[in-house]
C-alpha cells in the first residue's frame, strides 16, 4: 500500500514539476547560504567557503536532479524531457534530421512493401479449413510436370486411393450468360459436388452442392461468388432459388460463396457449376482426354510423400490396364499453397532480399550521419559530463533521439507502404491479377505492423548505441580541451570507411542483380516469335452457343461466316481462327505416332492447334517446305496437317516429312492426317519456354480465338470487331480484346521479368545514390577534419596534384575494397536469381564489367569534389588560425 501511495505521489509530481523545482531550488539555496555562513563564522573567507560548499553538494544541477526524481516518475519524466530536447536539437540541425529521416523512411518503405506481398502470398494461410492438409493433385508425363487428368482416371483414383479423406476435381470454363443486354461471356468453373466441402468453404447464403448433383441426370444448379452476387443481383437475399440461363441452360441458384473466398487457379470465376460428364461430351468418356485438375484433403497422419507413393501405385496399375492411354503416366501431389503460388515464391523472396539490402544501406548511411554528428557533439557531451551527467543519463538521451528519428521514419513508412501497395495492385495486368487473388488482401496486416515495430526497435537500438560508442566517456575531458576542431581520429576514419565499403559492396550486389534481370527482360521481349506481332488485333475468347451449333458442319459454317464478315471490314488485310493464341503457352496437347515408324506404345506428345487456312498468312509465318492449308480443306476438315520444325527435329530427323502420315494412338484411322507442309517454329509457348512439336489442322472447335491483321490503328478496330461478330449471331460471346503487342507485354512471363527487373533496378539505383552520398560524406568530412594537416603539407611545398592524390587515394582504397567484396558477394548471390534469367547466365561477364565500370566512374566523381576543395585550401589561413 505504501509503495502504491509512493508511486501515485510521484505520478502526481509529474504534473507539478514547476512548483517542485522552485521548492527544491529555494531549499537548496537556503542550505548553501547557511553552510557558507557557518564556515565564515569559523574563520574561512567567503569565496573559499562558497567553493567548498558547492563541491560538497557535487554540483547544484546534479543535486536538483536527484531531488526532482523523488517528486515524480523519473523514467517517464526524463523520457519526455529527453524527447523534447531531441526535437529541439533536430530543429537546430534540420538538414541532418530531414536527411536521416528520408533515408530511413525509404529503406523502411521498400522492406515493408515487399514484406506485405510476401505475407499475403506466402505467410498468410489460404482461406480454407486446415489448409496445410490440402493437396493439388495432377498427373505427370515426360516434359509436363503438372499435366491434367482425365475424368475416368479421376474416378479410379478417388475409388482406389487410401490417403485422401476427400478428393474432387475442377476445370476452367466460360459461360454464355443471357441477360437484358444480350449475351455476355463470363468466367466460371465446373467442379465435382464435394469440391467446396473438400476445401472447407461454406456458403454465405444458401448451400453448396449436394452429393449427386454432378451426375449426368441431375438438375442443373449453380453457385455465385460474392462479387457476382453484388454485381449482378444487387446483393438481394432472395436470389436463392432464382433461375439464370448459362449456355442456354436454365440453372437454379442454390448458394452464394463468402466474400473472402478465392481460388487462384480459377481466378475471376463468377459462376460455379457441377461438372457433369455428359454422354455427349467426347472428352468425358475418353481416358486419353485430359482436361481436369484435382484437389484432395490428406487423411490425418498421411504425408505428401506417402500420398504420392500411393497415387503412383494406382497410376502404374492403370498403365498396365490401359497402355494405349496411360503408359508412362505418373501422379503428382503438391501442397495446394505451393501449386497456387508457383514461381512467385522465389521471385518474392528475391525481392525481399533486395529490399533488405537497401534497408541495410539506408541504416549504414544514417549511422554514418550519426557518427559525423557525434564527432561535433564531443564538446557538448563533455560539458554535460562535467556538470554531473551520468553514463545512464547520456544513454537515455541517445535513446530518446533514436526514438524520435526511427519513430518519425516508421510513421512515414507505414503511410508510404500503404500507397505503394495500392500502386502495385493497380499496375498488375488484369490477366495476371486473376491468378494472384492475394493482391486483394495485401495491406497493413498485423504481420506488417509487427515488422514495422521490429524495424522501429532495431532503429532505436542502433541509433542510440552508435553515438554512445563513439563519444566514450573517457574521451570527454580530452574533447573538452580540444573543442570542436579536434582532428578526426584514425579509429573513427577506419570505422566510417568500413561502413562505406559495406554500402558499396551491397550496391554492387544489387546492381549485378538488376543488370542480369534487365538483360533477361530485354532478351525475352526480343525473342524470335516466328511471326510479326505488329498490326495484329486479337480476341482471346469466342464462344459459340451449343444450342445453335450442335453439329461440326454448323460450327465450321459459322466460323467461315465470322471470318468473311471480319475480312470485309475496312483496313482488315486478313483474319484467322485458332484454338489457342500464340505466346499463350504450350498445352492443348495430343498423343501422336508417325505412321510407318516402329511403335511400342511410346508417349509422343505434341501441341494440337485447330486453325483456319488463313492462320499462317495472317501471322506471316514462314513456310519451310510444302504448302499451307487451303480454304477448301478448312471447310471440309480434310485429313491433312501442317507441322512445325520442332516436330520434324524430334520425330522425323533426317526425313522428308511431306507425305508422311500422323495418327493418334487408340483413335482409329479417321484421325490419321497427311503432312502437307512444314513451317518455321511459331512461338506457341510462353516467351521463356521453348516451343514443343506442334501440329496444325482444321477441326470444329466451338471456342476459338480470333487474329486480325489490319492496316488501321489496331485500337480503332476493336469496337468494330465486337459489333461485327454480334451481327453474325447475337448469341455469340466474346471477351479478351487486345492487340498482340499488348498481349505479349501483359503475359505472365513478361510481367514477372519486367516487375523483377524494375524493382531490383529501383533498389539498385537508390542504393547507388546512397552509397555515393555516403562516400562523398566520409571523404568530405575527412578533408574537413584534416584541414590543418593539408595546410601544413601545402606550406611545406606540396602541390595541388599531391593533395588530389592524397584524397583520391583514400577514396580509391575504399572503392577497391568495396568492389572486391561486392563482386565476391554478387558472384555468390547471383545464382539465386538464375531461375528468373532468360538468355543470360548468372556469371555474365559483361554485366559484371559494366557494374564495375559504373561504380568506378561514379565513385570517382563523388570523390573529386572533396579533393578539389582540399586542393584549394589556403595554407596561410590555416597557419594563421593555428
Amino acid at each position: 500500500m505504501r509503495m502504491l501511495q509512493g508511486w501515485l505521489a510521484r505520478l502526481l509530481g509529474m504534473f507539478r514539476k514547476d512548483d517542485l523545482g522552485q521548492q527544491v531550488a529555494e531549499e537548496m539555496q537556503s542550505h548553501i547560504e547557511m553552510e557558507i555562513a557557518d564556515r565564515v563564522r569559523g574563520g574561512q573567507d567567503e569565496e573559499t567557503a562558497r567553493r567548498e560548499v558547492l563541491m560538497r553538494f557535487h554540483g547544484v544541477d546534479a543535486t536538483k536532479e536527484r531531488y526532482r526524481e523523488q517528486g515524480g516518475v523519473p523514467a517517464i519524466e526524463h523520457f519526455v524531457q529527453d524527447v523534447r530536447y531531441a526535437l529541439r536539437a533536430f530543429r537546430k540541425e534540420p538538414s541532418f534530421a530531414l536527411t536521416a529521416t528520408a533515408v530511413l523512411t525509404l529503406g523502411f518503405i521498400a522492406s515493408l512493401t515487399i514484406f506485405a506481398l510476401v505475407d499475403a502470398a506466402l505467410i498468410k494461410p489460404l482461406p480454407y479449413r486446415d489448409p496445410n492438409h490440402l493437396m493439388f493433385v495432377s498427373s505427370s508425363v515426360e516434359g509436363i510436370g503438372r499435366a491434367n487428368i482425365s475424368y475416368l482416371d479421376f474416378v479410379d483414383w478417388k475409388k482406389q486411393n487410401k490417403v485422401f479423406s476427400d478428393f474432387d476435381i475442377y476445370r476452367g470454363s466460360g459461360y454464355l450468360l443471357a441477360n437484358d443486354r444480350g449475351t455476355e461471356l463470363v468466367r466460371g468453373a465446373d467442379v465435382s459436388a464435394g469440391f467446396f466441402r473438400t476445401l472447407g468453404v461454406r456458403a454465405a447464403l444458401g448451400r453448396d452442392f449436394y452429393d449427386g448433383e454432378d451426375a449426368p441426370q441431375a438438375a442443373p444448379v449453380v453457385m455465385l461468388t460474392h462479387a457476382a452476387w453484388l454485381k449482378r443481383f444487387g446483393g438481394r437475399p432472395d436470389v436463392i432459388g432464382k433461375t439464370i440461363k448459362l449456355d442456354g441452360i436454365d440453372r437454379v441458384i442454390v448458394g452464394v460463396l463468402p466474400g473472402e473466398f478465392h481460388f487462384a487457379p480459377r481466378g475471376g470465376a463468377e459462376f460455379w457449376a457441377p461438372f457433369q460428364p455428359l454422354p455427349t461430351d467426347p472428352c468425358a468418356i475418353r481416358r486419353s482426354c485430359h482436361n481436369l485438375d484435382g484437389v484432395a484433403r490428406l487423411k490425418d497422419g498421411v504425408t505428401q510423400q506417402a500420398a504420392l507413393a500411393d497415387l503412383n501405385l494406382i497410376t502404374k496399375q492403370l498403365g498396365d490396364l490401359y497402355p494405349t492411354s496411360n503408359r508412362d503416366r505418373s501422379g503428382n501431389v503438391l501442397p495446394l499453397s505451393e501449386a497456387i503460388v508457383g514461381d512467385l515464391r522465389s521471385i518474392l523472396l528475391i525481392m525481399l532480399g533486395g529490399s533488405v539490402l537497401l534497408l541495410v544501406i539506408g541504416c549504414v548511411n544514417v549511422a554514418s550521419l550519426l557518427l559525423v554528428r557525434s564527432e561535433g557533439r564531443k564538446r557538448e557531451i563533455a560539458v554535460r559530463v562535467a556538470l554531473g551527467a551520468s553514463p545512464r543519463r547520456l544513454l537515455r538521451q541517445f535513446i530518446a533521439e533514436g526514438v524520435v528519428l526511427a519513430g518519425a521514419a516508421s510513421a512515414l513508412a507505414l503511410a508510404g507502404t500503404h500507397w505503394s501497395l495500392l500502386l502495385i495492385a493497380r499496375l498488375v495486368p488484369e490477366r495476371v491479377a486473376r491468378n494472384m487473388p492475394f493482391l486483394n488482401e495485401v495491406g497493413l496486416s498485423k504481420h506488417v505492423l509487427a515488422a514495422s515495430a521490429g524495424l522501429l526497435v532495431a532503429g532505436v537500438v542502433i541509433f542510440s548505441v552508435i553515438p554512445l560508442v563513439r563519444v566514450r566517456l573517457n574521451e570527454m575531458q580530452e574533447g573538452l580541451k580540444q573543442g570542436i576542431n579536434a582532428s578526426a581520429g584514425r579509429t573513427w576514419r577506419r570505422f566510417a570507411g568500413n561502413l562505406v565499403v559495406l554500402e558499396l559492396a551491397i550496391t554492387i550486389m544489387l546492381l549485378v542483380g538488376a543488370g542480369l534481370l534487365s538483360q533477361s527482360f530485354y532478351k525475352l521481349l526480343h525473342v524470335d516469335l516466328g511471326f510479326d506481332p505488329e498490326g495484329l488485333v486479337t480476341i482471346g475468347n469466342i464462344v459459340l452457343p451449343d444450342t445453335d451449333y450442335k453439329k461440326p458442319e454448323q460450327v465450321m459454317a459459322v466460323r467461315k461466316r465470322i471470318l468473311d464478315a471480319v475480312q470485309q471490314l475496312p483496313g482488315v488485310k486478313s483474319a484467322a481462327l485458332t484454338s489457342k493464341m500464340p505466346v499463350d503457352g504450350n498445352g492443348n496437347t495430343t498423343w501422336i505416332r508417325v505412321m510407318g515408324h516402329e511403335y511400342h506404345g511410346e508417349h509422343n506428345e505434341a501441341n494440337f492447334r485447330d486453325v483456319s487456312a488463313s492462320y499462317f498468312p495472317t501471322l506471316r509465318g514462314r513456310l519451310l517446305k510444302g504448302r499451307f492449308l487451303t480454304e477448301a480443306e478448312d471447310i471440309g476438315m480434310a485429313q491433312v496437317t501442317v507441322i512445325n520444325q520442332a516436330f520434324v527435329n524430334k520425330y522425323m530427323p533426317g526425313e522428308d516429312p511431306i507425305g508422311k502420315k500422323i495418327g493418334q494412338p487408340g483413335r482409329g484411322s479417321e484421325v490419321v492426317k497427311e503432312v502437307i507442309g512444314v513451317v518455321e517454329d511459331i512461338r506457341e509457348s510462353s516467351l521463356e519456354d521453348h516451343t514443343w512439336p506442334t501440329i496444325y489442322t482444321t477441326d470444329a472447335d466451338s471456342t476459338p480465338s480470333l487474329l486480325v491483321r489490319t492496316e488501321m490503328a489496331p485500337e480503332s478496330v476493336i469496337p468494330i470487331l465486337a459489333s461485327t461478330i454480334r451481327d453474325v449471331n447475337p448469341g455469340i460471346g466474346t471477351s479478351d480484346y487486345q492487340t498482340m503487342p499488348e498481349r505479349i507485354n501483359s503475359s505472365q512471363s513478361a510481367y514477372v521479368h519486367r516487375s523483377s527487373a524494375a524493382l531490383v533496378s529501383g533498389f539498385a539505383g537508390t542504393a547507388l545514390v546512397l552509397s555515393l552520398v555516403g562516400l562523398y560524406g566520409v571523404i568530405a568530412y575527412s578533408v574537413g577534419r584534416r584541414t590543418r594537416e593539408i595546410g601544413i603539407r601545402m606550406a611545406l611545398g606540396a602541390r595541388r596534384a599531391n593533395i588530389y592524390r592524397l584524397v583520391m587515394t583514400e577514396a580509391g582504397w575504399l572503392v577497391c575494397l568495396g568492389l572486391i567484396t561486392g563482386v565476391l558477394g554478387a558472384a555468390a548471390t547471383s545464382r539465386m536469381v538464375r531461375t528468373l534469367l532468360f538468355g543470360v547466365g548468372s556469371w555474365d561477364a559483361r554485366t559484371f564489367a559494366g557494374v564495375i565500370g559504373l561504380l568506378c566512374v561514379t565513385a570517382l566523381a563523388a570523390s573529386y569534389f572533396p579533393a578539389r576543395r582540399a586542393a584549394t585550401i589556403d595554407p596561410m589561413n590555416v597557419l594563421r588560425a593555428e
